[in-house]
């Protein structure tokens, strides 16, 4: 069982939840944890929507642990440690490559703070939503001497660009919820009140929509976005043909003709 990670799941959609009391930060242990969690689901088949959220309260994750990356910054001191000529990523970097790579959408439910590691989790996603209040997210790594290593130079550079991510990595900027909308960081910021219903009601849409062209989708965007334009409309087209292969396009247009519903069976 999980230490650090329960699952919830209604219909088609799972909730991991993430806690590590009392200061809510992410571990070695719970990225581990993750990752596991995430080979499960990438094998399940009636997995139409993922989301991640904070256990804590007005917490999704704090930061990753500054005990854990305190005493690998001494073992790096080390003689013994000198850099390879050509290293694996490690096993934060792993874990957010599975959520991108994974097949349904994601959704980083940001109950609360997210900082550092936290929010480098939720960059992976693919997806963020953000509860409103006295919270803040960002990367303030620089603050204490390091940069974010999991992701947040890229990825926050692919989503905001490169002048506006290295404004707010090199200033350890905190964002209020309404400076991440407003910047692009989050997708949607909903009172803290309402937000767990928001949330519920943003991933069953997800989970409600045809899931093999939501996967492809994602594969087109996320891939195609590196490319250039030419090799990126090779990779929608490559796509494209596949949904239209489907049975879910070819039942889907026919009840669409017909004025009727169609049922999703992601075949």
């Amino acid at each position: 069982m999980s230490a650090h990670w329960s699952v919830e799941r209604e219909g088609g959609v799972v909730t991991l939840v993430h806690a590590n009391p009392p200061r809510q930060t992410l571990t070695a242990a719970g990225v581990r944890e993750l990752a596991e969690q995430l080979d499960a689901l990438e094998r399940d088949p009636a997995l139409r929507a993922l989301v991640l959220t904070g256990g804590g309260d007005g917490v999704f994750i704090a930061h990753y642990e500054v005990g854990e990356l305190a005493a690998a910054a001494e073992a790096s001191r080390a003689p013994a440690a000198a850099p390879a000529a050509r290293r694996r990523l490690h096993a934060f970097h792993e874990v957010c490559l599975q959520l991108e790579r994974l097949a349904a959408p994601t959704v980083a439910a940001l109950n609360g703070s997210a900082a550092g590691g936290g929010c480098e989790l939720a960059l992976a996603c693919d997806f963020r939503l953000l509860a409103d209040g006295p919270h803040r997210v960002g990367l303030p790594e620089t603050s204490v001497g390091i940069i974010p290593g999991a992701g947040g130079t890229q990825r926050l550079a692919r989503l905001l660009g490169e002048a506006r991510a290295l404004d707010l990595i090199l200033h350890a900027t905190l964002l209020t919820p309404a400076e991440a909308l407003a910047a692009g960081l989050v997708h949607r910021v909903f009172p803290a009140a309402s937000f767990r219903d928001e949330v519920r009601a943003f991933a069953a849409d997800l989970a409600g929509r045809a899931p093999l062209a939501l996967a492809a989708a994602k594969r087109a965007i996320r891939g195609g976005a590196e490319l250039p334009l030419e090799a990126g409309l090779a990779l929608e087209q490559e796509q494209f043909e596949r949904t239209m292969r489907s049975q879910d396009a070819a039942g889907a247009m026919r009840a669409f003709l017909r004025g009727e519903r169609f049922t999703w069976t992601g075949e």
